[in-house]
Order: structure tokens, then sequence, then C-alpha cells
């Protein structure tokens, strides 16, 4: 594993390059509406709002440069998975969580829809989301949550065994799979940097290397000065634990990736892999990848899940026993590849809630906002919570009605916080320790019920 290249924010940069870094906030100024963050929440947010409003004047603050968060740095699944939609249809009702999933479902054409609009590349294919099982265990895992999308009412969802899995993709000892045409690959950091161009098209003010020290009513405090607004967006996901007064609000976990050299036309035929789905398994410490535009695969999962006090990294740089473990993972799926070289590796952070669950919430009276907590899901369901977060401005501000947006049941949820330190360290550094240890177990063991120390794990951690 010599010679790869470490960081650098992730490799996505390394084949786009790096932006160019647009001016800082210049001083005192107002604004309509003022957002925090410049990822697929703020940017799509700001999108919106324009296109419903030409006339607002929106800003969007970014501490380092659009995209430099998880924005730039996940896997490129455009895909209808939501967060909390379980327990959402416990608080509201399974008819309210079937239309959240439905709106999911459409938000994939609805961001390749923008991006065809708008004419820039992202390297969009849709070719579906893959979930393959390799255990006893996993396939009965397969079977259940292929079932429980079904309730939601994903008719056009498939399920296959071993053979026909292996006519898609050529996953060592799969046993089976269920596939979604609710999906696409992406490339997170062309997506971003188009989103970001055509927002400055629509008139769209965008600071970067402008950090917000503060987020109160009616305003966003930064050094370089304050912007005043009737309505203040916080949209920083990952990040938001370094806010003055959110340490606990969302988790900062951690997410590790690399990308391989790109594979030859051999390597290519003897893995398959001809649909480009999205795809990844059914394990507890799951794994997640995609076959690239330019013939790589980049593949993901945890690493070091969490840092102790919610402090998150800068350069995306990845330990190398984290690099050894994804590249491990590779090769279980893919032996042709035991030869490949992996070319990039690098890390992010995603928000995590305690209960799991992905909101999106507008205080009336103060005119705060967030949205976010996707908890890994994030390239989608970023473009809902930007248009939900466009109705609750507009309904708030009396220039819009409700939508079936600003009705959907993740909208102003509310939730505790998470332990303080030691405990939070504690418990998440052990919720994924177990549930690697029971992944192992259940391929030792080859046994047909899941491992009831993962079960144990997700009561801990809050996600059942």
């Amino acid at each position: 594993m010599n010679g790869f290249v470490n960081g650098g924010v992730s490799f996505w940069y390394a084949y786009d390059g790096l932006p160019a870094v647009r001016e800082p906030l210049a001083g005192d100024t107002t604004a309509d509406v003022v957002i925090v963050g410049g990822g697929y929440t703020g940017l799509w947010t700001a999108y919106y709002l324009k296109k419903a409003d030409p006339a607002l004047r929106v800003l969007v603050l970014e501490q380092r440069f659009c995209g430099y968060g998880a924005s730039g740095r996940n896997g490129g699944w455009l895909y209808n998975g939501i967060a909390g939609r379980d327990r959402y249809a416990a608080l509201h009702g399974h008819d309210a969580a079937v239309r959240l999933q439905k709106a999911m479902n459409d938000t994939v054409d609805e961001v390749v829809r923008v991006v065809e609009e708008e004419g820039f590349d992202a390297d969009i294919h849709q070719g579906g989301v893959l979930e393959v099982a390799r255990t006893p265990a996993q396939l009965a895992r397969l079977k259940d949550f292929h079932a429980h999308e079904l309730s939601y009412g994903e008719r056009d969802r498939e399920l296959y065994g071993a053979r026909e899995t292996a006519e898609r993709v050529r996953v060592a000892g799969a046993v089976g799979s269920t596939w979604t045409p609710h999906g696409a690959r992406v490339h997170p950091v062309k997506l971003v940097k188009g989103l970001a161009a055509a927002v400055e098209a629509l008139g769209v003010g965008i600071h970067e290397s402008t950090p917000v020290t503060a987020i109160l009513a009616g305003r966003a405090v930064t050094p370089y000065g304050t912007v005043r607004a009737p309505y203040v967006l916080r949209c920083t996901e990952g990040f938001t634990a370094a806010l003055k007064g959110e340490r606990r609000t969302w988790l900062p976990m951690n997410s590790s990736m690399i990308a391989t050299e790109p594979l030859s036309e051999r390597q290519w035929a003897a893995v398959g892999w001809e649909g480009r789905e999205a795809l990844g398994d059914m394990a507890h410490a799951y794994m997640y990848a995609q076959r690239t535009a330019d013939g790589r695969i980049a593949l993901g999962g945890r690493g070091v899940p969490y840092r102790f006090g919610s402090r998150t990294d800068h350069d995306g740089r990845t330990q190398r026993e984290t690099v050894a473990a994804l590249r491990e993972i590779l090769v279980g799926f893919f032996p042709a590849l035991a030869g490949v070289r992996v070319a990039h590796a690098w890390s992010g952070v995603l928000g995590v809630p305690r209960d799991w669950c992905a909101t999106v919430t507008l205080e009336r009276g103060s005119g705060l906002g967030w949205a976010g907590g996707y908890v890994g899901s994030g390239v989608a369901t970023a473009n809902l919570a930007g248009r939900t977060l466009c109705d609750l401005v507009r309904l708030d501000s009396g220039a819009a009605g409700h939508t079936g947006l600003t009705r959907l049941p993740w909208v102003g949820h509310q939730v505790r916080k998470w332990e303080p330190e030691p405990l939070r360290w504690l418990g998440v550094q052990g919720m994924y320790a177990t549930y690697r240890t029971a992944d192992r177990r259940e391929t030792r063991t080859h046994s047909a019920g899941s491992s009831r120390l993962a079960r144990i794990a997700d009561r801990v951690a809050g996600r059942h």
C-alpha cells in the first residue's frame, strides 16, 4: 500500500481540482436569508429560494470552500434512503412515513433534472442501488429489509438470488441481493461545484473562508462582519458540533474511503458491474462503493468512527490501519483484485442525531432554521431538505402557504442531545467494536440469525 495519496480533502478533488476560493465577507451587511454552510444543504436551499423568488437577497457563508465537508468527500450515492423513517412512522403513522419515502424516491430524479437543466456534468449514472448479502444472517436481514421497503410503497424494488446477483456484479460469496431503481452514482465534487456555480448565476452571494462564530436570531456573526437577516439557516451537518452551544447536538461520525487505480478491462471482466449500480452490503459495519466514471472502485466504511470531544479532521488524512481494513473489504468482495493498488484514501464526518433521525426545522418567531443529521444518506436527502427549508421560509414569511413538503413528518422534529464525554466516546467506540464482532461471528458460524450483539448495540445506540 505504498505510494497512495492520503488526505488532500478527498480523491474527488484530486480528480477534479481544488476550487479557486471565493472572497470572504467584506463587512457588515444585510440579507433576506443568510445560510451558514456551503455544502449540499446550504446550496440547494439557496437555489430553490432564488428560483421561487429571484428578488430575495440570499447569502451563503462557508468557513473553507463550498464542498469542503461531506459534500466533497462522500461515496457518491444519490439514493432514496432517509434516516429515521421507522421512527417517524411510529410517531406520525405509517402513511406519513410513506409520504416521506415517496418524497425521497422523487428526490433522486429531481437532482438529475436540475443537473440536466443547469447544464453541468456530475458523472451521474442512474443504475440504482444494489445491496448484497454474503452470509446466512445477512441474507435473512436482506429479505426482511426488502419486505420492509415494499411496505413503504417501493413496488419497483427487486429481490435476487445468488445467480441473478452475479449477473449484475460478481461479489465473492454473495447469496442474494436487493435492488432499487431509485439511486444513481454521482461525482460528489462535480455536483457541488456545478451547484455552487448555478447558485451564483442566480444572484446568490457566496462568501468562503468566512467562519461563522455565532448564529443568533436575526444575525450570523463572523470575524469579518455580521450579516443581519430575518432568516438564519444552519446547514452545517457534521461540523455543527464546532458551533457554540451545539457540541452535543449532532455527533460528527467519521467515515473513510479508498479509491483504487483504474482497473484494466481484464479486471472489470472479472468483476462485472456493467450496470454501475451503487453497491452496498448487509453487514452491521456496512460498506458502500461505486464504479467511478474513470474506471476505479471507490469504497468506504467506518474507520475510526468518532474522535473524542466531537473533533473533526481538517484534510481527510486516514490511518493506515483503516486503509488496510478497507482494502481487505475490497479484496474480500473481489478476490480477482488482490493485486490492485490503492491510489487515494481520505475521511470525513457526517452528522448523527441521538435518535438517528434526519430533521428540518424553522422556528416561528426567531427565524432560525436548520437541516441535517442525515447519518450518511445526505447526497439526496440534502436536496429534499433544501426544498423543504425553502418552503418553510416562504410559509413563515407569508409568501406561500403549506406544501406537501412542509407537512412531511421530519419537519420540526426535536431530539435530545448526546451524552457528555467520556460517555459519548466510549459509547460510539463500543458500538462499532460490537458491530464488527457481530459481523465476524456471523461469518464464522454461518448462523441464519443476526448476532445478538448487534441487537444490543442497536439498542444502546438508540437506532431502534
